[in-house]
């Protein structure tokens, strides 16, 4: 029956009057205004959000001492209000009230909860008046059940037009976007955020306040679009310009099947506001719709309700049988249908099966307490023998005790109380906190009702507040919503860079600036990408001048230098080194620089010149200054000669460490005059390398393996520099030697020594082998602890050194009488004999860690062998140096371990047991240990010199190493000059006889036949 054909005759003789009509006609709003003529009222609303919004206008109204709202949840109820707003289902339909307002009544026909429609149409009543509202559909069998109801008919205030099928990335702004499970709502909205900024979602399973404050978050225009379930068609009041259906079919709790064309129109419908006309349409994966379901929607003639849901409400308690059949009772009124079965008889149904329940359900009392219990709503949306459960267990808690376990109660909640997890985790524990809030609001269910109902209410809050936050977080973009909005507007735009580097236009992050480079937020990645980006860059304009203007004037404690060759400022990356002209000129390039002012760009240039050179003056000072010798002319006096010209280019060229061996000739042809000269200039005529000790300290070191990774065209970091005050480390055979001596240090075997350590060390073999004579040296505490090694790592160390092992015998007096106590003869740890004797006070070098010292391998030299380093060698030192370097350079073997047992290291004196005290004066046998310089036999040609790029040595080249102390090829000393030379002479050899066996001796036999 149309509304347009129905006169507004007003109220009727039964008091009844029946307001339909289609959506965006005024009904609820007139209901109110009906309440508030009379001096009491209740109103029936479809949802728990509607409820409040409605007593939310009625508290505005009246005030808040007159208004009581009562949901299935949630109850306000001050004392003697006047005014009732109610869902539905939690009317208090015992009081008496002037006024009564059922709203949505077509929903008498929904298969889920049409009953409780039904009976509140065929029984709730005021004094004096009571309206239906609804859809017109409803006038025909209103009229047959209502007897006497009058109708007034209203129209809506605007038209509605159909649009047809649009993609979503084409939608209108103000559109409301309809779909019909949880996880096709997300998909939607997520696909929204990325292309439009941000969607509102708006679903029945959330809280009554998180819809709340979605709803607000589309209301007030900070996103354009909503994505929601048809939860939006009933009577919530938004601002939709347009309605899009993403999907034409819908699960009604049995089976899926198609959206009627009634609900179409009343989703539809919720487009246009008040005067202003709506459209409607599909999107996504919704078919058009057919030409008469449009029409009928466009309209608004649908097929009238023939039927309405309809369960007995006179249900019998005597018996559970009884019960279960008044429940199976059908209506004998005509337009009444059987309700299919409710949850609550289902759970009934179930409980009933278990004799327990049978037992304590025997009528009366108890049997209509199981149906209250079986009527808790399932908002958890478990399954039913789940639910059937917990229903079994509240009610075995209300029999045996009268009320719920406060411990039990306390416990649940408890569990809920947790804002960790997902959006559906959150949604999850939201349903178990309504039916805790359902279960507070039973009169007499929980001991002290009003804590749990204030809990339950602080708990849902709590997770609907998380639960819109995280709404919000996955499916909003604020940053790009408003930016989208004020360049379409094409408004100037405010920026602003926080002390962080935060950029921030319109009050929205958008990224950050690390020096000149902009780096979008990845949250605003998407099809606005560019427009975001170019928007920001705009606004920063200024920033990025003033920054360049102060890098050009940036002090010289502001720009940092990385390991890396990367060149920072104020923390953020500008320039990275690369190989330069000459090894201590190297070039740099910017990065990151393509939003800096071109006109900026000179001024910067030169300030990270002036900076790299005064990084080149500092830490390689002594370097420097020898390459600013070599480009004297020869004739100036602080000139070189062409001798040293050479020498100085070689350590230049080999960033000021090299081995002795590749100029050998070149060193010994260098007059005093000339040695004088590069020893003021810092050089240091070692025994097994020439070197600038300044430049061993930890910070030039590293700098210098940076130049030789620039100029070897290595990259940066690619070999690990060795511990700052480390005297030796593993050395790796794929790192060339020449790295090795960049950063000082000298490859020796498996391992790599300090050069300054290793010369020290010379110096103390020198002092042994002086003192043992022609037989070898000793090795000592102090030869270890100068390379921080021991056992076989040392020997390794000697070996490279050209030094050889050999056990020896020989007679030793005895000094004191000596007792044989094996026991008391131990062996202790040279490595950790060498940190006890090092100094407590010695001082950390620069960049060393402060427990350096005490590490395997890496101790600081002791204060004397630092001295020893810092003076050069005299030459009559020099003179006593060796030739030849028996096994410098050679490849490197697998890394072995840096400390063995100290009993590998020290001599070993055998004495043989004595059954007595040994006599002084006595002489005994002691096999030691002994290492004697080898002389080498000739050139190796796998050796490498300390050039640059480790190239292989030349054949013939004379190697460092210990002179030897006879004429050259020979053992022993030189003989005086009026002494003749010792001649050795040698009887007749004596021939070895063949084998007579042999093929050559047959064939002389054969020759001789």
């Amino acid at each position: 029956m149309s509304s347009r054909m129905r006169p507004q005759t007003g109220l009727g003789p039964s008091g009844v009057t029946a307001v339909l009509g289609p959506t965006n006609t005024g009904k609820t709003f007139y209901a109110l205004e009906r309440m508030a003529a009379h001096p009491t009222g209740m109103i029936g609303l479809p949802l728990r959000l509607l409820a409040r919004e409605v007593y939310e206008k009625m508290v505005d109204r009246r005030g808040e001492r007159a208004v009581a709202m009562i949901t299935g949840e949630e109850k306000i109820v001050p004392p003697n209000p006047s005014y009732w707003v109610c869902t539905v289902e939690a009317m208090p339909l015992e009081r008496r009230v002037s006024f009564l307002a059922i709203d949505e009544v077509q929903l008498a026909a929904d298969a889920d909860r049409g009953r409780i429609f039904t009976d509140r149409i065929l029984h709730a009543r005021g004094q004096h008046e009571t309206l239906l509202l609804g859809s017109d559909t409803m006038g025909p069998i209103l009229s047959r059940l209502v007897p006497g109801i009058e109708y007034l008919g209203r129209e809506r205030f605007s038209q509605l037009t159909h649009t047809g099928h649009k993609k979503v990335t084409r939608l209108p702004r103000r559109t409301a976007i309809v779909a019909f499970s949880a996880d096709a709502v997300y998909s939607i909205a997520e696909l929204i955020r990325r292309q439009r900024g941000g969607a509102a979602v708006v679903m029945g399973a959330l809280s009554p306040r998180t819809r709340n404050a979605q709803a607000a978050l589309y209301n007030d225009g900070e996103v354009d679009y909503l994505v929601a379930t048809d939860a939006i068609g009933m009577g919530l009041n938004m601002d939709i310009d347009h309605v899009a259906f993403a999907q034409g079919r819908k699960f009604d709790g049995r089976n899926a099947r198609n959206l009627q064309p009634a609900e179409v129109g009343q989703i539809a419908g919720r487009a246009g506001r008040h005067v202003r006309d709506g459209t409607w349409g599909s999107t996504a994966e919704c078919p058009p719709f057919d030409e008469e379901l449009i029409h009928q929607v466009t309209e608004h003639t649908f097929q009238p309700v023939t039927a309405l849901q309809w369960r007995n409400p006179n249900v019998r308690f005597g018996s559970l049988p009884a019960l279960l059949k008044s429940l199976e009772q059908a209506p004998t009124e005509e337009g009444l249908v059987r309700a299919r079965t409710d949850d609550d008889e289902d759970a009934l149904r179930r409980l009933a099966r278990r004799h327990d329940i049978r037992e304590m359900a025997r009528g009366g009392a108890a049997l209509k307490l199981l149906w209250e219990v079986c009527q808790v709503p399932d908002f958890r949306k478990v399954t039913p023998d789940q639910h059937a459960i917990i229903l079994g267990e509240l009610y075995e808690q209300l029999i045996e005790r009268g009320s719920i376990r406060r411990e039990w109660a306390e416990l649940q909640l408890s569990r809920l109380d947790n804002p960790n997890g997902d959006i559906d985790a959150i949604s999850n524990r939201i349903a178990h906190v309504r039916t805790w809030t359902y279960l507070s609001h039973r009169s007499g269910w929980l001991d002290d009702a009003g804590y749990f109902q204030g809990e339950a209410r602080r708990i849902e809050d709590k997770l609907s507040d998380i639960l819109h936050e995280r709404l919000t977080q996955r499916f909003v973009d604020r940053r790009t919503s408003v930016l989208l909005k004020r360049l379409k507007d094409d408004a100037p735009l405010l920026a602003g860079v926080r002390n962080n580097g935060e950029v921030v236009v319109e009050g929205e992050f958008v990224g950050r600036l690390l020096g000149f480079q902009f780096i979008l937020d990845p949250k605003a990645r998407g099809p606005h990408e560019k427009r975001v980006r170019f928007a920001a860059l705009k606004a920063l304009g200024p920033e990025l001048m003033a920054r360049a203007s102060a890098l050009a004037e940036a002090k010289p404690d502001e720009l940092k230098l990385a390991d890396s060759g990367e060149i920072t400022w104020r923390g953020s990356p500008i320039a990275k080194l690369r190989r330069g002209p000459q090894p201590l000129r190297p070039d740099f390039e910017l990065v990151a620089m393509e939003h800096m002012p071109a006109s900026a760009v000179g001024a910067v240039q030169d300030r990270l010149r002036q900076f790299i050179a005064d990084r080149v003056e500092g830490l390689a000072g002594p370097l420097v200054a020898l390459q600013r010798a070599l480009n004297r002319p020869s004739d100036d006096p602080e000139g070189l000669s062409a001798n040293a010209r050479g020498v100085a280019f070689r350590l230049v060229e080999n960033f000021g460490a090299m081995s002795r061996r590749p100029i050998a000739d070149e060193v010994k042809a260098l007059t005093q005059d000339e040695r004088a000269g590069l020893r003021k200039l810092g050089v240091r005529f070692g025994e097994y390398t020439l070197h600038l000790p300044a430049l061993l300290k930890p910070a030039p070191a590293k700098f210098l393996g940076l130049l030789w990774s620039l100029s070897s065209e290595a990259a940066p970091g690619r070999y690990a520099l060795p511990p700052a005050g480390a005297t030796s480390v593993e050395a790796d055979e794929t790192v060339p030697h020449a790295f090795w001596y960049a950063v000082g240090y000298r490859p020796s075997g498996k391992r790599a020594v300090r050069i300054d350590m290793l010369e020290r060390l010379a110096q103390e073999i020198r002092k042994a082998r002086d003192e043992g004579g022609r037989q070898g040296f000793e090795t000592n505490q102090r030869m270890m602890s100068l390379v921080g090694v021991s056992g076989e790592a040392f020997e390794d160390i000697l070996k490279n050194l050209g030094y050889k092992k050999q056990t020896v015998e020989r007679e030793v007096k005895v000094a004191a009488p000596v007792v044989a106590d094996p026991v008391a003869e131990t062996v202790e740890d040279p490595a950790a004999t060498a940190a006890r004797q090092l100094p407590a006070d010695e001082p950390v070098a620069e960049g060393q860690a402060p427990d350096a010292a005490t590490q395997v391998g890496t101790a600081p030299p002791t204060a004397e062998a630092e001295q020893a380093v810092s003076e050069p060698a005299s030459e009559e030192k020099e003179a006593e140096a060796p030739t030849s370097d028996p096994a410098a350079e050679t490849s490197q073997a697998e890394p072995t371990e840096t400390h063995q047992a100290a009993s590998q290291d020290v001599p070993v004196t055998e004495t043989p047991p004595a059954e007595a005290p040994l006599a002084e004066g006595e002489t005994v046998t002691e096999t030691v240990t002994l290492w004697r310089y080898q002389p080498p036999r000739g050139p190796r040609r796998d050796q490498k010199d300390g050039r640059r790029g480790g190239k292989p040595g030349q054949r013939g080249e004379k190697r460092d190493g210990p002179r030897s102390q006879g004429p050259k090829g020979k053992g022993g000393k030189r003989p005086p000059k009026d002494q003749k030379p010792r001649t050795f002479s040698s009887g007749p050899r004596k021939r070895k006889e063949a084998d007579p066996d042999s093929p050559f001796a047959v064939l002389a036999n054969l020759k001789k036949d």
